[in-house]
């Protein structure tokens, strides 16, 4: 399939030939909010912690007498029910993480990049390599492309002034190919790539392309 190439003035230079194993994938909603749900859940911390009875501080003595004071009983200073207590169904550390298999994963990703080719939101420079870094060069840059809300700059490798550039520009966030991901493609709204850029998504991402039958068996005709 074929896909503009633009300049840094927003007029189209070229065409490019990219992989549809890759950008024409048909949407799999489902893989997607799995992909999805589960980068969200492994970046909780988990570390949220309470005492519990056991472990708040307090004496062990009976506050007072079993019976005659007209009193409900209590046997503790530390029970749950009592100002400064232990918690009794609180958080207690533990781990959110989720597994998912690669190819499920690297299937969530292909997929997010097909639809950004499908709905117009994928833009591809033929470069993207500032001499200086200069937020206000690259915020006229942006606007010339018609970026209006938020946006992914992709690199096909990290570009020092590309991020010093981009950093202080609300909405704007810059990544290398090589750490392109769901949750940053999903909640950006148009995803700008560099022709360097989609040749190294293209060789880790598109590498693996199914095989004929006949080669996953082991032989060819």
């Amino acid at each position: 399939m074929q896909v503009p190439v633009h300049n840094v003035s927003g007029q189209v230079v070229d065409q490019i030939e990219v992989s549809e194993y890759v950008f024409g994938m048909p949407f799999n909603r489902a893989v997607v909010h799995q992909a999805m749900v589960r980068q969200l859940a492994n970046a909780r911390s988990g570390t949220a912690a309470t005492k519990t009875r056991a472990q708040v501080a307090g004496s062990t003595r009976k506050l007072f007498r079993q019976k005659g004071t007209g009193r409900a009983r209590q046997g503790s200073i530390r029970a749950p029910h009592r100002r400064g207590g232990g918690v009794a169904f609180g958080p207690h550390p533990r781990s959110y993480r989720q597994a998912m298999p690669k190819k499920m994963r690297r299937l969530a990703l292909r997929c997010t990049l097909s639809a950004k080719v499908a709905g117009d939101e994928l833009m591809v420079l033929d470069e993207l390599s500032p001499e200086r870094a200069k937020t206000q060069e690259m915020a006229r840059m942006l606007e010339t492309l018609g970026v209006k809300s938020s946006a992914l700059i992709v690199t096909a490798d990290a570009e020092a002034n590309v991020v010093r550039s981009a950093r202080n520009i609300q909405g704007i966030k810059t990544l290398p190919a090589a750490l392109l991901n769901i949750a940053d493609l999903l909640s950006h709204k148009a995803l700008i790539m560099t022709v360097p850029a989609v040749r190294k998504a293209e060789q880790l991402w598109g590498a693996q392309q199914i095989a004929a039958p006949e080669e996953r068996r082991g032989y060819s005709v």
